[in-house]
């Protein structure tokens, strides 16, 4: 198998590093693991593209490749340069350091690297690990995805729906909870969440030279959430996970919308 990785903590990242070494359990012996992710830090850039510019990539070593661009940017650098006329098998987005359940995941970099993956026709696949106090007191944060992220994948490699809605193909999101590997009790397949009462927010901050500038600033990452949801398996102990696909249309809404504006 051949597998490509990518994330949008950066290619020093030590998620990626734990998805390096989860891949490479997946790949064997005989597979291949390449890596192009970005040279620098590009968290909540969400499925942003570098349109208007170009995107420098070097390569750092055997199957290892950094990219000044987006997670995003990283998947279409993979498929068009760096592995063209051989694409990989299988894309991993991940793994994050925090997670990308509930709102979160309108932001993430890490989806948006999945997603491109899915409207280039790959299976692909965002990990994300729920951090918290009891992560913080680990040797390793994300123990959790190490431990259990590769018989999950081998699983939903078996049991996913990987041909459904070619149009805009299914991709899977997946988040570790914020514990140790065995205090994992197990996995939910769940539908995104939404933090109660949770916004992204700015904070004003002047700079020595008089400037303004302002600074994003998330929410709390344990307030109630849609129950059922990611969020609330997350913050039980369970790991989740939930199918996705890049298209934001409102199904349910069509047929109303439908008789009460179209005219003849």
């Amino acid at each position: 198998m051949r597998i490509l990785i990518t994330n949008d903590d950066g290619i020093n990242a030590p998620g990626l590093e734990a998805l390096e070494a989860i891949a490479a359990e997946l790949a064997g012996p005989k597979g291949e693991v390449w890596t192009v992710a970005p040279a620098f830090e590009q968290s909540g850039v969400a499925h942003c593209i570098s349109y208007v510019h170009p995107t420098l990539i070097a390569q750092l070593g055997p199957r290892r490749y950094a990219a000044e661009g987006t997670p995003a940017d990283c998947v279409l650098a993979a498929i068009a340069d760096v592995l063209k006329g051989n694409p990989p098998d299988l894309v991993l987005s991940g793994v994050n350091r925090g997670n990308n359940s509930g709102e979160n995941v309108m932001y993430s970099g890490t989806i948006g690297g999945a997603m491109e993956a899915a409207l280039q026709g790959l299976p692909a696949i965002a990990l994300s690990q729920y951090m918290g106090q009891k992560t913080a007191a680990l040797n390793d944060p994300f123990e959790a995805a190490r431990v259990h992220g590769p018989a999950l994948i081998r699983q939903l490699l078996e049991h996913g729906d990987w041909n459904a809605d070619q149009d805009f193909r299914l991709f899977y999101n997946i988040n570790f909870p914020p514990c140790d590997a065995a205090s994992v009790k197990g996995v939910r397949v769940v539908a995104q969440g939404r933090r109660q009462g949770v916004r992204f927010e700015v904070e004003p901050y002047h700079a020595p030279n008089g400037r303004r500038f302002l600074w994003v600033m998330g929410g709390s990452q344990t307030a109630p959430a849609t129950p059922g949801s990611d969020v609330d398996v997350n913050m039980q102990g369970y790991i989740s996970l939930t199918p996705m696909r890049p298209d934001l249309t409102c199904h349910a809404s069509l047929a109303g919308l439908r008789g009460a504006l179209e005219k003849g």
